[in-house]
């Protein structure tokens, strides 16, 4: 239903306002619920009062979409007329309408005079109902002179000041092409536009020329500022230390630090004195260095590498060597004694050919056996283990291993090997038997792949040898 305002004015002496007030607004409520019977009851109520009132639709009913209204206009003195476009809204009142003419072009209301529709429009009447409602849509402004619209400079001076006091806004009359109020300040409509008709005076094109020159040289003074900020940044990016910008205090030793004294870490942005930074890294039991503050930062290598020594240098080097090879599940420390050098090893690999000391070590031995086999080594080891120390050690190192679990001897050739990773299958690299690591039997029987007569019968009729076999061949 139509949403009504129902106002009470011009109130007769000795009316009761208040009652007059709460009829008008339960009247409107009423309204614009749709009941009826209330309404009827209410007006009855309010006329009994002899109260004046105004009924009014609000804006809210209307479509809320902007119309770009053509509006030829034509004064006293010329035979035809200018199109312009006006923005407003089909709920606008003409009084309205002439009023934003008046901001916009500078004719006073009382010399306006709107045709819509071959109709005369009243001020307190709609666009919405002279049929305004869409873009495209025509009306006619006709200006008369000043003299036959009985208008005076004197009365129009006092019209605009009276409409400052009584409607509490600028009415001031702005140049189209000013960007805001010259006087309160305010922002110039969203959806105005120029009309195409305006030609700015010289005054305003100078000014226009000077906001496209400030507007320019801002963007330039910003585009400048930008290429200042990248070359600095990447100054920056060249030092292996980035120092503070500001004067501080160490947060560990309390020490002050001027300006470009201390070192700001790159990660975190924490400040610290070099002395204490490099205490830090010093004593770190740790292949990377967390920020002292104990935040959640790493020192870079760049910021470790510019604050220690070239001894201190190779010293943490070697601890973050240590620290890997001991954190690997699968390392290789090379044989030959005093040697640094160890790796990686898979699952296929049985030798490691050191680079520092150019050795082949046996890893299945874990031995260097250059001119042996792995039978014949441990051979000569068992040999040798009676009168030599070193042999005794790595024998009983093998035994241990068996012992533990950790290797096996072939049900072949009687060496001992490992399995290192993987699946329970494992071959013997001396006699190539195929061994169940589970069973420590050969999975084949003596007429060697294929026999299922003898061994672990591993997947015979796809049954696994043991529970706990993990054959994938």
């Amino acid at each position: 239903m139509t949403q009504r305002v129902i106002m009470a004015s011009e109130v007769t002496p000795g009316v009761d306002v208040k009652e007059a007030e709460e009829l008008a607004l339960s009247l409107s409520e009423a309204l614009n619920s749709g009941d009826e019977q209330e309404a009827v009851q209410l007006c009855q109520r309010l006329s009994q009062l002899s109260v004046q009132v105004t009924v009014s639709v609000t804006s809210k009913a209307y479509l809320q979409d902007s119309i770009r209204l053509r509006v030829g206009v034509e004064d006293a003195q010329s035979d035809v007329d200018i199109p312009v476009i006006v923005v407003v809204s089909s709920s606008m009142t003409i009084a309205q309408l002439k009023e934003q003419v008046s901001q916009e072009y500078g004719f006073p209301p009382p010399l306006q005079r709107w045709v819509i529709g071959k109709r005369l429009a009243g001020d307190q009447e709609t666009l919405h109902s002279h049929g305004v409602r869409r873009d495209g849509d025509q009306a006619f402004l006709f200006i008369p002179s000043a003299n036959n619209a009985h208008l005076t400079l004197r009365q129009h001076k006092q019209d605009e000041q009276q409409q400052r006091l009584d409607g509490r806004v600028c009415t001031f009359v702005n140049k189209p092409t000013r960007p805001g109020c010259e006087m309160c300040g305010g922002d110039r409509p969203g959806d105005y536009r120029v009309p195409d008709v305006y030609r700015p005076d010289q005054e305003e094109v100078h000014r226009l020329q000077q906001e496209t020159l400030a507007t320019l040289q801002y963007e330039q003074a910003k585009q400048e500022e930008r290429n200042t900020n990248f070359l600095h940044l990447l100054a920056t990016e060249k030092l292996s230390l980035f120092p503070n910008a500001a004067a501080t205090d160490c947060p560990i030793c309390f020490s002050p630090l001027a300006a470009q004294q201390g070192v700001t870490l790159r990660e975190c942005l924490h400040t610290f004195c070099r002395d204490c930074l490099k205490a830090t890294i010093v004593n770190s039991q740790d292949a990377e260095v967390s920020c002292p503050e104990a935040c959640d930062s790493k020192l870079l290598d760049r910021e470790i590498n510019a604050l220690l020594t070239d001894e201190e240098r190779q010293r943490f080097q070697d601890l973050r060597l240590s620290i890997a090879e001991s954190r690997s599940e699968h390392s290789f420390h090379c044989q030959t004694p005093n040697c640094r050098g160890w790796c990686i090893y898979e699952d296929e690999v049985n030798h490691f050919h050191c680079a520092l000391c150019n050795q082949t070590n046996c890893i299945l031995c874990r031995a260097i056996h250059n001119d042996m086999n792995c039978k014949d080594y441990q051979d000569d080891l068992r040999a040798r283990a009676i009168n030599d120390q070193a042999a005794q050690q790595t024998e009983q190192m093998l035994e241990s291993l068996l012992q533990n679990g950790e290797a096996m001897k072939c049900p072949r050739c009687d060496i001992v090997i490992q399995k290192k990773d993987g699946c329970d299958w494992i071959c013997c690299l001396m006699c190539k038997t195929e061994v169940c690591w589970v069973t420590k039997q050969a999975r084949w029987g003596p007429k060697g792949s294929g026999d299922t007569s003898g061994g672990c019968r591993c997947r015979v009729n796809n049954q696994p040898c043991h529970p706990n076999c993990q054959n994938c061949h």
